[in-house]
């Protein structure tokens, strides 16, 4: 069996039309493992069972990058012709009923840099060994059946050399521990709990930890336990904390209770992923994990408390009850992220977490939809399911959750959760089992919203209201349509639920009636559109309202709304919806980019309405200050061009500066006594309040050095007395974006305080590669070669030349193409190492068609000619293939 694969670029397409269930099933699977970096063995028993509607089908096992020293059948060793060895399979021709399937086999965890299957993170000496299994990476340790609705339970024991590896960790319960010869010891580890392969998990090092406890509401003592590497263990207690709050919301929202008695959580830096919920045995990338005021800024703490309760509650929604296949990906992702999204909501604030998850949808999602890399939320086929770990699985599909919550109303909503839990529990299930679990729950027949699952492409929502004074009625009219995808010519129409109220002319909002239904005194409608259009009639309207239409985001659409901007005004100050009152500010400044990109300036009565939005939002104390600083910010130059055609990026940027300045000058005097009056808060303090605060003085502070390069001074003193991290990069950011004198020095003072600290140094190289000047590129292609850079580690990569890639659009696409032979030439670079990141980052490609000639010409010559290389990935063949069809 050969220790290499391979890379002949896209691998032949999966189906999901093809899905069979497996002819061998997997009871129990006992690991030996003796953990040595250079050479790890590996001893497997498999217990398995064939199907007997499928006798005549072979077990084949999946087997990659292993070298195969024995195979047995209950206990025989067979010889060299009695099964088939390939580059990604073992074959056991003949092989009927049960048996006990055995394997030897030999890898190398330090050679393993595509960090999938075991892997060394850090140093060779210093290191430790630790696994990712998902999608496909338990093939890399023993040969299985590696397939998610293939579930066993796994006894595993541990072996190394105690001092080199004094932590030994696997899945479950501990199971017993020793000393062997050689100063040697050993752990055995029981996982009650059948699992798929995919959830396989080991850590083997010297890291230190932090303890608690859980008692949960059914009387388990849980001990919980956190290890890092011992400069980061002091920075892992606010995890903790998240943790334990995690664990109490999902008993009392959605009654999951934990059911091991250990949970553990390990840090690394080497990780391709936010983290794994392995069962009982979460690894988590260090980014989402360690945080203190000095190391971490106000989001890295709100990072952590949703992605360890993201992680967390896969316990349940992803783990318990698993996918049956990688089509049902969303199944597991969509759910938890609508978990986590709803965990973060109720704990912290729940208009701010809905108005940066639509900021993402919009800039990753609807760009997805829109380009050749556009799928369904549950697609069709894949050829490298690494792939498809995508905005549309995770986010798109969390908003079909959220979907039918809405519909369905909490109550009803959980009751259809827990009705999918008890009949899935253990076993793998689909979209359809969800669906009518939800669905038999509440007496309701929800097939119909398999086709948001099915379709690709993002619905284009058109609103508009006609008031009838004579009869005192409005009728609202909703119309969608889906456009055109790769694939999928034709659309249908979809369920989509558009949460309403009206409001009066001074924003008070009005009980509604609508026409044939009795009287209530409720203010907010769920109106569900399930046709290409409908018109709902509301009576006992006096006078026209403003319709405050898809309040709180209600469906995953793009909106055109017939409103006028003194409507839009009204919704901007007074409306109840926090987030509606986001989006009315959001929809006028979207309008000033259009004007100033088509005639070269905003036009001056609707910046006026504009601004007094966005200055009553500023003088009142009422408003969060965390809202009014989302208010204040533009919406990113890649949003904004959603949408357009023949994109300029330089045009982009100087049109949205123009309108970021002009607002700035206009509010110079509530920003600059708005930024004062904030400046006594407790730099120091963590709690959701101060953090507010901290997010409007930098919005105010970078708004006002884009008003007067006079201001500049006030981000030197922010820099120079600042006692937490969120002040002191924000201030920076200023700085370096406005080329201020003495910025490099800065910088330099900056790298030399966190040396050693290599998340911190991160968003060290992030700021740098996001300064939006064309000459960006060569100070990022200079800090390639920074002491700290590492072309190895996934989070150096994406901190400088992902965020150069995707968030820093005029740098990247210099008229030139200087910025797509750096980025062709780095992805060429990373997946001889590390393909996954390297498709990711091909990603950035993926809107080519939408540019202007010239542009479109440079990106495709360097698709093309990475294309043409020999020895591409299956992970990066697979993108750029589809990135040139599509």
């Amino acid at each position: 069996m050969s220790s290499t694969a391979s890379l002949d670029g896209a691998k032949p397409p999966v189906f999901l039309r093809d899905y069979c269930a497996p002819a061998w099933r997997i009871r129990e699977i006992e690991l030996e493992i003796d953990l040595d970096p250079a050479a790890t063995l590996v001893v497997s028993r498999l217990a398995v069972e064939q199907d007997p509607a499928q006798a005549d089908v072979e077990l084949v096992l999946d087997a990659e990058h292993l070298e195969l020293l024995e195979v047995s059948i209950d206990a025989r060793v067979l010889g060299a012709d009695e099964y088939r060895a390939s580059a990604q399979t073992l074959t056991i021709p003949g092989l009927r009923g049960r048996s006990v399937v055995g394997t030897r086999v030999r890898i190398a965890p330090e050679k393993n840099t595509a960090l999938q299957g075991l892997y060394l993170s850090g140093s060779r000496d210093a290191g430790f060994l630790l696994t990712q299994c998902e999608a496909e990476g338990f093939r890399r340790i023993t040969p299985s059946i590696d397939r998610p609705d293939v579930l066993a339970r796994y006894t595993v024991t541990l072996r190394a050399d105690r001092a080199r590896f004094p932590l030994l960790l696997a899945n479950g319960n501990a199971d017993g521990a020793g000393e062997l010869d050689g100063g040697r010891h050993w752990a055995r580890f029981v996982d009650p709990y059948p699992k798929p392969s995919y959830l396989f998990a080991l850590v083997a090092g010297n890291l230190e930890h932090i303890e608690d406890e859980f008692v949960t509401a059914e009387g388990r003592r849980v001990r919980l336990v956190i290890h890092a590497e011992t400069d980061a263990i002091g920075h892992c207690g606010w995890a903790m904390q998240c943790l334990k709050m995690a664990m109490r919301w999902d008993e009392q929202r959605f009654g999951r209770c934990y059911d091991l008695d250990v949970f553990h959580i390990v840090a690394t830096h080497d990780f391709t992923m936010g983290a794994m919920e392995n069962k009982g045995l979460n690894i988590f990338n260090a980014k989402y994990l360690l945080a203190d005021p000095e190391h971490a800024t106000d989001d890295d703490y709100r990072h952590v408390l949703a992605v360890v309760g993201h992680e967390y509650f896969h316990n349940w929604s992803g783990n318990r009850v698993t996918c049956r296949d990688w089509f049902q990906l969303s199944l597991k992702e969509g759910l938890t992220v609508y978990r986590e999204q709803e965990f973060e909501a109720d704990l912290a604030s729940r208009t701010l977490r809905r108005i940066e998850d639509v900021r993402v949808l919009w800039r990753a999602q609807f760009a997805e939809d829109a380009g050749p890399l556009a799928h369904p939320v549950r697609p069709d086929r894949y050829s490298e399911i690494n792939n498809f770990y995508t905005a549309t699985v995770y986010e798109k599909g969390a908003e079909i959750v959220r979907m039918l919550g809405v519909v369905l109303g909490a109550k009803g909503f959980r009751r259809g959760l827990d009705l999918y839990f008890e009949r899935h529990d253990g076993s793998a299930a689909t979209v359809e089992d969800f669906l009518a679990a939800l669905g038999d729950a509440n007496a309701l027949d929800l097939s119909a919203w398999l086709a948001w699952y099915a379709q690709s492409g993002t619905p284009d929502l058109r609103a508009s209201g006609r008031h009838d004074a004579q009869r005192r009625c409005y009728e609202l009219t909703l119309t969608q349509r889906t456009p055109r995808t790769s694939g999928q010519p034709r659309k249908q129409a979809l369920p989509v639920p558009v949460a309403v109220a009206l409001l009066d002319a001074d924003g008070r909002p009005l009980r509604l009636h609508l026409d044939g239904e009795p009287a209530t005194a409720a203010h907010e409608r769920v109106l569900l559109l399930t046709s290409d259009s409908a018109t709902f009639r509301f009576i006992d309207v006096a006078r026209p309202p403003v319709a405050s239409v898809l309040r709180g985001y209600s469906a995953p659409v793009r909106l055109e709304q017939a409103i006028d901007a003194a409507a839009l005004a009204v919704q901007a100050r007074h409306d109840s919806d926090g987030f509606n009152r986001w989006f009315a500010t959001d929809t006028l400044a979207r309008r000033l980019f259009a004007q100033a990109l088509a005639s070269g300036e905003p036009d001056p009565a609707l910046l006026a309405t504009h601004v007094r939005c966005l200055d009553g939002a500023l003088r009142d104390p009422a408003v969060d200050p965390a809202l009014a600083a989302e208010m204040l910010t533009l919406a990113d130059a890649g949003s904004l061009a959603d949408g357009l055609a023949d994109i300029d990026p330089e045009a982009v940027h100087q049109a949205r500066a123009q309108v970021e300045r002009a607002l700035a000058i206009a509010l110079a005097e509530p920003l600059l006594a708005r930024y004062h009056e904030l400046s006594g808060s407790d730099g120091t303090a963590v709690d959701l309040a101060a953090q507010a605060r901290r997010r409007l003085r930098n919005a105010c502070l970078a708004a006002l050095c884009r008003a007067d390069p006079r201001h500049v001074d006030l981000a030197r003193t922010q820099r120079a007395q600042a006692c937490n991290l969120t002040d002191r990069l924000a201030a920076l950011s200023v700085l370096v974006n406005a080329r201020a004198d003495g910025v490099d020095p800065m910088l330099d003072a900056f790298a030399q305080r966190y040396a050693g600290d290599a998340l911190v140094l991160d968003k060290w190289f992030s700021v740098q590669a996001t300064e939006a000047d064309p000459r960006a590129l060569a100070r990022v292609e200079a800090l390639t070669a920074h002491a700290a850079f590492r072309w190895t580690n996934p989070n150096n990569v994406y901190a400088l030349i992902g965020a150069f890639t995707l968030r820093n659009p005029r740098a990247f696409h210099r008229a030139d193409g200087a910025g797509y032979r750096f980025l062709a030439q780095a992805i060429t670079r990373i997946d001889s190492v590390t393909p996954q990141v390297a498709a990711r980052l091909a990603t950035s490609f993926g809107a080519w068609r939408k540019y202007e000639p010239v542009r479109r010409a440079l990106m495709r010559h360097e698709l093309e000619g990475i294309a043409a290389r020999n020895g591409l990935s299956p992970d990066l063949g697979d993108i750029v293939g589809r990135t040139l069809a599509g």
